[in-house]
């Protein structure tokens, strides 16, 4: 009886024992561990005062863009407080009152693409994912770390929040998309153009989200150097005074850097009823009206793109324009020996069709001279002038006849049939560069009376 009692109990043992190891194997397959996510969206839901940020990015469909673990981002969240202080500035209740587009691009106007802890982060602008006024362009936003401030608008209140797709820094107001005029006002370095653009009446003008324009932005010590040049001070100078100079840096559509081409282009500001052109010359970096040269490019604003630019220009007179490009330095050489400066600086208006240096080498070719010094001033007068009519006369105003110029014993022969042919044979080769006392016209022959 104990024999059989003992032979039961360690099969019994034993049975127990597989029981055991099957339970075992089965539990190993229930402990085996979930690694747990850790995005962004998953940082933010888990600190109560995101709850605000995490409810927007719910109600847009942002939440999943931002839990993608395949990407790789930088947010700078604000905390319920900031979510708070913008429906109050807005007017609203809550996010349900704000468009879902207009939310959209809010949110995205706090993330950038990629990675950067704070000791990454230096002052400049930066592209956000918000989309800007074109197709392949995102909005800017400017971070000056030396006052730890975003658009001048938000503090940067903590930093480092790492998550496994990126990197969250906390601020204490919710940043806004801004205008041209918005960044002018942004950015310190921008401080005499935005008391510029709010004395001449402009800033209504540059914060329209009904245009789109490009602007070359003149940094406070472009600014400096004007008024040292000038001799006065921002008060004293008018509207009147400041509006052309303003709009002289101001073109219009968006055009990024890099479709930024040599040549002229129309600006804003008024001349004889037309647009003023300014000079733009690309090649190690990029030029205007060859002595302003721009510094920083594609700050991009809900209605245009700013580049900012080392030097204040001005609008050009019929002489200036000779003067910027090297193209026509045989040009001013020429004016300079008839001492003609003065007088095509003058009020006029003039027509001024313009040699090219290659022109006048081909002159003094077929004259057997070496260059300007070898022509008498008196005949080189009267050469020039023959270049110059009176009036402002574009090239949509040509027509076929003779136009009579300021050597009184010299007309020009105008054909318009094929294009704007000079006596016969000398060609117009680029048309109505417009500046403030005249148009010019480029020719590839010196005219001769």
């Amino acid at each position: 009886m104990k024999k059989v009692s003992f032979k039961l109990m360690m099969i019994l043992l034993m049975g127990v024992f597989v029981m055991a190891s099957c339970s075992d194997d089965e539990n190993d397959d229930d402990d085996v561990m979930v690694e747990e996510s850790n995005t962004i969206v998953d940082v933010a839901a888990g600190n109560p005062d995101f709850s605000i940020l995490v409810e927007a990015l719910q109600s847009t469909g942002l939440d999943d863009a931002l839990a993608n673990e395949g990407a790789s981002f930088t947010v700078f969240a604000p905390t319920n407080d900031a979510f708070a202080s913008l429906l109050n500035e807005l007017g609203v209740s809550s996010l349900e009152d704000i468009p879902s587009e207009t939310l959209t691009s809010v949110l995205l106007y706090h993330v950038l693409s990629g990675e950067a802890t704070a000791s990454q982060v230096e002052s400049g602008y930066y592209s956000t994912l918000s989309d800007g006024p074109q197709e392949g362009y995102t909005l800017s936003m400017y971070i000056n770390m030396e006052d730890v401030m975003i658009n001048n608008r938000a503090g940067i209140i903590d930093t480092d929040i790492l998550a496994d797709n990126g990197v969250i820094h906390v601020i204490d107001q919710v940043i806004l998309p801004m205008s041209i005029t918005g960044h002018a006002v942004a950015n310190e370095g921008f401080s005499s153009l935005a008391a510029a653009v709010t004395k001449a009446n402009l800033a209504d003008a540059l914060d329209s989200d009904e245009v789109t324009y490009t602007v070359f932005a003149p940094v406070n010590s472009a600014f400096e150097a004007l008024l040292t040049n000038l001799g006065v001070t921002l008060d004293d100078l008018t509207a009147d005074d400041l509006t052309p100079i303003l709009l002289y840096h101001v073109v219009d559509g968006f055009v990024p850097a890099a479709d930024v081409a040599s040549g002229y282009v129309p600006t804003l500001s008024s001349a004889q009823g037309r647009q003023a052109s300014l000079q733009v010359t690309v090649g190690d970096g990029v030029a205007l009206n060859s002595s302003s040269n721009v510094v920083v490019t594609d700050v991009v604003a809900t209605n245009g793109i700013i580049h900012a630019i080392d030097e204040v220009v001005t609008p050009p007179s019929v002489v200036d324009i000779a003067l910027d490009n090297s193209d026509f330095s045989t040009l001013v050489d020429a004016l300079v020996r008839a001492d003609l400066v003065d007088a095509l600086s003058g009020e006029g208006p003039f027509t001024v069709f313009a040699p090219t240096n290659a022109a006048f080498d081909d002159l003094f070719s077929a004259l057997e001279v070496t260059g300007v010094d070898d022509i008498d001033v008196a005949t080189l007068t009267n050469v020039l002038l023959s270049h110059v009519v009176s009036g402002n006369v574009a090239s949509t105003d040509l027509s076929n006849g003779s136009v009579p110029t300021l050597y009184s014993e010299k007309s020009i022969e105008i054909n318009v049939d094929n294009g704007v042919v000079i006596d016969g044979q000398i060609n117009v080769v680029l048309a109505d560069v417009q500046g403030t006392n005249g148009i010019v016209h480029v020719i590839d022959q010196v005219i001769v009376p």
